[in-house]
């Protein structure tokens, strides 16, 4: 059973793991370790140190900050474009936010000192890490505008289109009430903004079920806030991904 499990998950599924020179590659994939992300499971806690990255695959994972009074918002997520561990290499040891798996599924883990030690070559590994840390840099900076200038309606739709980027359906799973905690806002705004969306015929929304009907249209009731985060992701790592 386990080596099926990995004949179906392979370290080359993550985007920035299949961008490495094969020397790289081969150098790190026999410490690269298959890891389930169940639903809810928690990877960093808030300031906790840090002694692996993570590099998702299947999974989607929530970056967002929790305030005292129990209070919280998503500032970013990551899928298999990413990494997750930023702060292990940039220099901090420790987590500033707190990261929850959104989506179920797998990614493959790395030791902490493994990774400090190829970063720390200053070759592929260092540029491909710093670039895709400034596409995460826009995606954070870009969620804290658009969750302070844009309206609910046009908040969930950013959130619904980056989410349906990391997914192989138009169908997700989520109800209101993650939904409202992932945007910082009271779970009757979100089912206002879902209704709304329902009645333009640009959602199917049903006991914690969102099927998109219409991408087009999703897209056309977003704010810039999305378009903006795809293209520097896009500007930042398609030579680098392709």
């Amino acid at each position: 059973m386990a080596a099926l499990m990995s004949a179906r998950h392979t370290p080359n599924q993550n985007h920035l793991l299949a961008a490495l020179p094969t020397d790289i590659f081969e150098r790190l994939c026999p410490h690269l370790e298959l890891t389930p992300m169940p639903l809810g499971e928690v990877l960093y806690e808030s300031g906790g140190q840090l002694q692996h990255v993570y590099f998702p695959t299947t999974a989607i994972v929530s970056l967002h900050y929790v305030m005292e009074n129990g209070a919280s918002a998503e500032v970013a997520g990551v899928c298999n474009e990413g990494v997750l561990g930023i702060s292990l290499f940039m220099g901090g040891n420790a987590m500033p936010s707190c990261a929850t798996v959104q989506t179920g599924g797998y990614g493959f883990r790395l030791n902490g000192q493994l990774m400090m030690e190829e970063f720390n070559r200053a070759g592929p590994m260092m540029r491909l890490m710093l670039r895709y840390t400034q596409a995460l840099m826009t995606q954070i900076s870009q969620t804290a505008a658009c969750n302070r200038h844009h309206s609910i309606e046009q908040q969930l739709c950013r959130w619904l289109l980056l989410t349906l980027d990391r997914l192989p359906s138009h169908e997700l799973t989520m109800t209101q009430e993650l939904i409202a905690c992932m945007l910082g806002v009271r779970r009757e705004g979100v089912t206002a903004a879902a209704g709304n969306l329902q009645r333009a015929g640009l959602i199917n929304y049903r006991r914690g079920h969102i099927m998109v009907l219409d991408r087009l249209g999703l897209e056309s009731r977003s704010c810039e806030c999305y378009n903006v985060v795809k293209k520097e992701f896009q500007r930042l790592l398609c030579d680098a991904l392709h």
